[in-house]
Formats: structure tokens, C-alpha cells, sequence
């Protein structure tokens, strides 16, 4: 088991996380008594020290978890649609998405709560009975994961209810603060909380907040804030000053190869990784407490190795197991991804360590063909190939004299295409298990250099921002090709930061994020994602609102609800 600060008590602190909000109760008349914990516990030296464990515990609803994925690579240029039914409002942009959808309400409440258990942390610290040090670098923590949650916030719905102190009751009187005051807030959590904040990661807590995270979170803020209704002149620049500070100061350096960033188990503790979200094989540690009603695939634990999958498992000569995963189908690659994005598979590796091609046969025997009809029958014994995806339009006759069945991109449906295989959690207990024990990398160094590339290239700093963008390219590159994958400067426009980004970082809670950053969410649905593309508008830059929200607000004179409505919704 990887050693973190995490233990079995977490589930436990979810629910002191509870009885610290006020906003988030369903029903705001109907207060229900859910521990025995006094109030006063918090104060005490274990009290102050699990309610900040607590504060971490919103992490695990949205981060590798159906509800934060959905929210984040449905329905984007690079992920439509698989054959799942789940959640398709998401990718088509019709009436499915609306204010009653459960993961939006589980995702506003439990973020909520995170914030309020966080509010708790930094007004209570003064009484707590522990040293003035640990009450600095645990409320140093609380500031972080405050702007964490209020960004994530701020990003999917604009502004929301800003509440910076502890909500010690239900209440109804909420308001709607402006994007500006949001990301005010959210810098000055993290450049109050950077100074007093751990370096580097502890080996004996692995996975609590430092001050690189701290400092690579307010290179995402202000590299977001800068196309923002609060956009400042100096966005830009500082973005690049954080991200610097990372790649300099903290002993971070990107791995020889790509794949190897994401080897479960120990080697999800790597030299790339500055901030993880931590899971393991508990099911009583790894346990959600967001209250998600018909959400499979929320059963606690890291989710995301569900939702990429392909229907392998029904195909001659295979049956589910456990390694090659529960394929969820929820996802599959636009064309955009395979053909452009991942156009170069001769000096870029990432097609080959991001996308699966090969399944080898785990039940033996003779079989008719399902979508390679170039042959009729199929022969397997135990351990040949069964599968194969070349990745490009293998001619008939050539695909006639494999002994295995060939998927080729016009055979490419909604049950068949290339699964993305960097979250595989071959780990699990059973071939239908759920709950994965992988650790969610949340901030890598590789991003941080495509952070600064991309800010570098806003100040007109072309030049460092190909030094930037190259760090990642040439680390991307096949043994031997490096040089062939270094760009110039008359390569370096925003085209090449769109495509960089989706080939290092797909499928990584990142890219609804950047299109709505960049303000082309809209136009690249309709270019390159065609289930999207007949329904999305600019409304879409925001999610709606959570029924509930509106509904428990107070009223306003005239009857309707003192929160408003995302427009549109």
C-alpha cells in the first residue's frame, strides 16, 4: 500500500466534514444529528488534525470519478460519445443537461462542504491546541484546497456563493458573487498560503498539499484568470513566474518515458508528480461521501479505468477479466484525436503508450468474425492475439492473412475504437470490481511546461516558449527521434498549444477546462465533435446551476429565488 497521511479514519472525517456545513443540507428545515463528534473537538490536538484530513476528502468526488470526468472530457473536441447511455446530455448538449442532474448536485455539495470544513480549519486554528508551526502549515493547507474547490467552482458555473467563514447552521440567504471577486479570493488563499507551505512532498505524507502544488495551481489560476471577465495585464507574466518556480526550485524532472508516468502502484510516486489524489486498495478509505444517486461506477476509489474502454470482452476468442478491465464505453476518441492530433506515430510515442492495439486471447476455441470481415472464421489457443487495432486502414488482403481479427478506423462504432489505457487498473480484486486503488496525478511537471509555454507565447515570448513546449516534446519522443520532434518558432501558435495539450494530457480532467479557457469550446465542438455539434451554444460555457440550489435559496420579493440561474438553463 502506498504510504500516505490518509487512513481509515477519512471515512469517518467525511462526516465531520458534514455536520461543519450548513449550505449543502437537502433540506434546509430538517436537521438530523449524523455523529456524536462535540463541537468542540477540533480545537484538540487530533480534533484540528483530522478536520484537515477532512478538508481532502472533496478531492475524491471529483477527481477520478465518473461525475468530475463527465464534467470535463464529455463532450469536448478530443471525447465523444460511446455506446453508454449515461450522461449523454453531456456530449450532445441537448435537454439531458439540465439543472436536475444528479452529479451536479453531488459535485456542488460536496465541493461545498470541502470549502466549509476548510472555512472551520482556518477560523479555529487560533484555539486549537497544537504549535503555532503546525497551525501555519495546516492552515496554509485549508487555504489551498478553499481556492482549490472555489476555482473548480468558479470554472463549470462562474460566480457562485463566496463564503469565507465557517457556516455554523443551515441558512437560506445565499448570493452570487462576480467572477471578479471569485478569483480574488482564490489568488489570495494561494499566495497566502504558499510562504508557510511545505517545499516538496514528505515521503511520510505523501500526498498533502506543498508549495510547489500551491504555486502550480496559481500558474493554472492566473493562466485561466487571463481570458476571464477579471483578466488582468499581468496575468499572463505571472502565470510564467509560478510555473517557473516549479521547474526550477523543487527537484521535479519530467521521465524518460511517457508511459512510465502512469506504472500503478510504486510508481505512481514519481519525480514528475507534484500533486496526487490519494486512493488505495481500502474500500473504507477510498469511500466518497458525495450522496450520488444512480451513478454507477461512484462506488468509492479511482473509477476512470471504467469509462475508456472498448467492447473487447464480447469479441471472438475473449472474455472480461480483469486486466484488460470493465469496459464502460462511455468515451471514445474523435477523429480529430486519432487522425490530427496523433498524426505523427513515427517520432511521437504517445499514440502507442496512450492507446491500447492488442488483446490476447483468454478463451481459446474456434469462432466466427464480428467486424473483421476479411476472414470468416477465427482459430485462438490461450495467450494469441485476438484483437489487433493498427491504427490506420490495414488493406483488406493484408488484413485476410492475420490470424486474428483486425479493427480498422472504418470499422471504428460506438462499442469499438481505441481505449485510452492510462488509467487500467489491472490491480483490482475481481473482473467486476469498481473501485480502483491508482492514485489520480493531478499536477505533473509536464503540464507545468505546457502552463508556461502557452503564457510565454501570450506575452509574445515565442522563442522561450518553444524552449518550453519542447521539454515536453522531446521527453514524448521515441528512442532516437528526439531532434525530429523539436519545433521552431514559426511552428509555435496556439494551434500547436491545442494539440500538445490533448496529446500529453487526454483524458485528464483537463480539456473542457482549456476550451472554455480559450474561448473555443464552442467552435471546436461543431468542427470536430459531431454528436456535440448541432446543440452546443455559447450557454454551454457554463453548467446549469443545481436545481436544489435554487430552490432552498430565500426568495426575493417578488417569489423567485434569491440564486440565480446559469442563463439558458
Amino acid at each position: 500500500m502506498k504510504s500516505t497521511f490518509f487512513t481509515n479514519s477519512l471515512r469517518a472525517l467525511g462526516l465531520t466534514a458534514l455536520l461543519l456545513t450548513g449550505q449543502s443540507c437537502k433540506d434546509i428545515l430538517d436537521e438530523k444529528i449524523i455523529s456524536s463528534i462535540g463541537n468542540d473537538y477540533i480545537n484538540t490536538p487530533k480534533g484540528f488534525e483530522d478536520a484537515v484530513r477532512a478538508a481532502y476528502v472533496p478531492l475524491r468526488s471529483f477527481y477520478g470519478t465518473q461525475q468530475g470526468l463527465t464534467m470535463t472530457e464529455f463532450g469536448t473536441d478530443i471525447y465523444g460519445t460511446g455506446s453508454d447511455g449515461s450522461y449523454k446530455g453531456f456530449h450532445f448538449y441537448d435537454s439531458q443537461l439540465n439543472s436536475s442532474v444528479d452529479i451536479l448536485q453531488g459535485v456542488w455539495d460536496e465541493l461545498y462542504r470541502g470549502i466549509n470544513t476548510c472555512n472551520a480549519v482556518i477560523e479555529r486554528a487560533p484555539t486549537a491546541s497544537v504549535s503555532d508551526a503546525v497551525k501555519k502549515l495546516r492552515v496554509a493547507e485549508a487555504k489551498f484546497l478553499r481556492a482549490h474547490y472555489y476555482f473548480i467552482l468558479t470554472q463549470q458555473w462562474g460566480g457562485v456563493d463566496l463564503r469565507l467563514t465557517e457556516t455554523l447552521a443551515p441558512t437560506k440567504k445565499v448570493t452570487r458573487s462576480t467572477e471578479a471577486d471569485m478569483y480574488k479570493a482564490i489568488v489570495s488563499d494561494l499566495e497566502s498560503a504558499v510562504p508557510d507551505l511545505d517545499p516538496k512532498i514528505r515521503a511520510t505524507e505523501y500526498g498533502r498539499v506543498t508549495k510547489a502544488a500551491a504555486e502550480h495551481l496559481l500558474a493554472r489560476v492566473y493562466l485561466t484568470k487571463a481570458t476571464s471577465s477579471a483578466k488582468a495585464s499581468d496575468d499572463y507574466a505571472k502565470a510564467a513566474t509560478y510555473a517557473q518556480s516549479v521547474i526550477a526550485n523543487y527537484g521535479f524532472r519530467l521521465l524518460s518515458d511517457f508511459a512510465s508516468v502512469f506504472v500503478q502502484g510504486a510508481g505512481e510516486i514519481n519525480d514528475e508528480v507534484i500533486f496526487a489524489v490519494q486512493y488505495t486498495s481500502d474500500p473504507l478509505t477510498n469511500a466518497s461521501t458525495a450522496p450520488l444517486a444512480n451513478t454507477g461506477g461512484n462506488t468509492g476509489g479511482n473509477t476512470l479505468h471504467l469509462f475508456f474502454g472498448m467492447q473487447y470482452d464480447v469479441q471472438a476468442g475473449m472474455v472480461r477479466d480483469i486486466n484488460y478491465g470493465r469496459p464502460f464505453r462511455r468515451l471514445r476518441p474523435t477523429t480529430y484525436l486519432l487522425e490530427t492530433v496523433f498524426k505523427d506515430r513515427t517520432n511521437d510515442s504517445r499514440y502507442r503508450k496512450t492507446y491500447q492495439n492488442t488483446w490476447l486471447s483468454n478463451s481459446p476455441g474456434t469462432y466466427n468474425t464480428s467486424f473483421d470481415k476479411s476472414k470468416d472464421k477465427v482459430t485462438y489457443k490461450l495467450g494469441d492475439t485476438a484483437i489487433f487495432i493498427p491504427g490506420y486502414e490495414m488493406p483488406l488482403a493484408e488484413r485476410a492473412k492475420k490470424p486474428y481479427q483486425v479493427l480498422v478506423p472504418s470499422a471504428y462504432s460506438q462499442v469499438l475504437f481505441p481505449p485510452l489505457q492510462k488509467f487500467f487498473d489491472p490491480l483490482r480484486p475481481d473482473r467486476t470490481y469498481e473501485s480502483g486503488s491508482r492514485d489520480y496525478l493531478a499536477f505533473r511537471l509536464a503540464e507545468t511546461y505546457l502552463i508556461l509555454a502557452e503564457a510565454q507565447l501570450k506575452q509574445g515570448k515565442t522563442s522561450d516558449a518553444v524552449t518550453a513546449i519542447n521539454m515536453v516534446r522531446r521527453r514524448a519522443a521515441f528512442s532516437g527521434k528526439e531532434s525530429a520532434m523539436e519545433i521552431t518558432a514559426a511552428q509555435m501558435d496556439m494551434n500547436m498549444i491545442y494539440e500538445e495539450r490533448a496529446r500529453e494530457l487526454a483524458g485528464e480532467q483537463t480539456r473542457w477546462f482549456d476550451l472554455k479557457r480559450w474561448g473555443n469550446l464552442v467552435e471546436r465542438v461543431k468542427a470536430y465533435n459531431p454528436d456535440g455539434a448541432t446543440n452546443v451554444k455559447d450557454i454551454h460555457n457554463l453548467r446549469p446551476v443545481p436545481q436544489a440550489q435554487i430552490d432552498r435559496a430565500e426568495k426575493n420579493a417578488d417569489g423567485t429565488s434569491g440564486f440565480t440561474q446559469n442563463p439558458g438553463f
